[in-house]
């Protein structure tokens, strides 16, 4: 890469820079987005078995609830909450009831 300078001022140092700046920034904007999204997941997962739980539900009525609320979400919410997903979160809960365990596990 060639320097080039301004009057004596290393333009191209600048760039880099900035460059630079604005990369780790984007990395670090990504990394929040997406440990937001997992504690989210989670936490989807957590109220789903909490509910069921407390209200002694089976499996096949566990499935009808998870199926029911997909269609509900994804009209109201958009896309993510296929029933597939949903189920997801679920197990994802199941496997790390403790958020700090999942965090370390990620970290």
């Amino acid at each position: 890469m060639e320097i080039e300078t301004i009057a004596g001022f290393d333009v191209t140092g600048l760039i880099e820079e900035i460059h630079n700046l604005v990369n780790n920034a984007r990395n670090r904007i990504a990394t929040n987005i997406n440990t937001e999204l997992l504690l989210t997941y989670w936490n989807i997962g957590k109220t789903v078995v909490e509910k069921e739980t407390k209200s002694n539900v089976d499996d096949q009525t566990s499935r009808k609830i998870i199926l029911h609320i997909s269609k509900i979400l994804t009209e109201r919410v958009g896309k993510g909450f296929s029933r597939a997903n949903l189920f997801n979160m679920r197990k994802l809960y199941l496997i790390y009831p403790n958020v700090q365990t999942l965090s370390g596990q990620l970290s």
